[in-house]
């Protein structure tokens, strides 16, 4: 079996595993909104992977994007009643039009310079949003109004099954979407930057152009993903919605851990680490205070020296290992 097959076939087994998950924990509910928070966040990640992964340029500031997304959705809903569904359309072009303005005067600067600018940009989002009370309902954050019976057409439930559903269909469009940039011109031209700016000039790639496409995609699926997290949460605030640690470090770190750049490697880092975290806090928190946090870190660092690459590539070696 050659690998595209392989690949295939782990494909299909695991999203049938995933679409199963609901029926096997009928009665745990909180298990079943761990795991929709965590394919949200595998989903967020797979888009921060498109500009991350391929391109490398190291985005700390993707929250910008999902708050955008969150924000915008929720006030049209409030102010003029549109179904989320139709402000995902919006939320994703706003997000994206935001993507590409920021990527015009930064996509020049490299390194810890462009992560810096994009953190910079996270952080003056998160105070416009406090400080325009009027519209975003300031410090004290802004709540999705519930209706119990309104269903499907304006995306609320009674139960967390159907959320997980429609996270489950994020993760696959965000997945999908990857693979064929991956596979596409376009991912060879961002292969070349990652590889090395200066020569993809030399044989005519316009980085620029390039590094701004992906950027556009990459911040407008985050700002779908800013609309489902409102939808699901019912409730945020400035600091949950931009939040540097919460969301741009966590995705960004997801991706790293799971393995950067590889299409599975969201998803591996988001089964690690959000379980790992919610386990440190229930069993640890109690302990003292930064207990939970040190144990955390300490794993962090122990899979990056072990295997800077991620925990995909420790897992293709032990695949590796058991065939020889």
């Amino acid at each position: 079996m050659n690998t595209k097959f392989g690949q295939r076939y782990c494909a299909i087994a695991l999203f049938i595993l995933l679409c199963s998950i609901p029926w096997l924990l009928t009665d745990q509910g909180y298990a079943i909104r761990v795991l929709t928070l965590l394919l949200l966040f595998a989903a967020m990640a797979q888009s921060w992977n498109i500009v991350g992964g391929l391109a490398n340029q190291i985005s700390l500031g993707h929250a910008a994007f999902f708050g955008i997304g969150a924000y915008a959705s929720t006030i049209l809903l409030i102010r003029f009643g549109l179904s989320p569904w139709l402000g995902i359309l919006v939320a994703m072009i706003l997000a994206g039009l935001t993507g590409g303005l920021l990527s015009l005067p930064i996509m020049k600067l490299r390194g810890h310079y462009f992560a810096l600018a994009t953190l910079a940009f996270g952080e003056v989002m998160r105070a416009i949003a406090n400080t325009w009370s009027s519209v975003t309902g300031g410090p004290v954050g802004i709540s999705v109004p519930f209706s119990p019976n309104a269903g499907i057409e304006m995306m609320q439930f009674k139960s967390t099954i159907p959320y997980y559903f429609i996270m489950l269909g994020a993760l696959t469009i965000s997945t999908f979407i990857f693979w064929k940039i991956s596979h596409s011109k376009l991912g060879y031209e961002l292969r070349a930057v990652k590889a090395n700016v200066d020569s993809a000039e030399v044989i005519g790639i316009d980085t620029t152009r390039t590094k701004i496409i992906a950027a556009v995609i990459s911040a407008a699926l985050m700002g779908a993903c800013g609309v489902l997290y409102a939808q699901f949460n019912f409730f945020f605030d400035p600091d949950s919605a931009f939040s540097l640690v919460g969301i741009s470090i966590r995705v960004a770190l997801i991706c790293i851990i799971g393995g950067i750049g590889t299409i599975f490697g969201p998803l591996i880092g988001a089964c690690f680490l959000l379980p790992l975290e919610e386990l440190f806090n229930a069993f640890l928190s109690g302990k003292g205070a930064g207990h939970s946090q040190l144990a955390y870190g300490v794993i962090l660092i122990g899979i990056i020296l072990l295997e800077p690459r991620g925990l995909t590539t420790l897992f293709k070696q032990a695949v590796q290992r058991i065939k020889a």
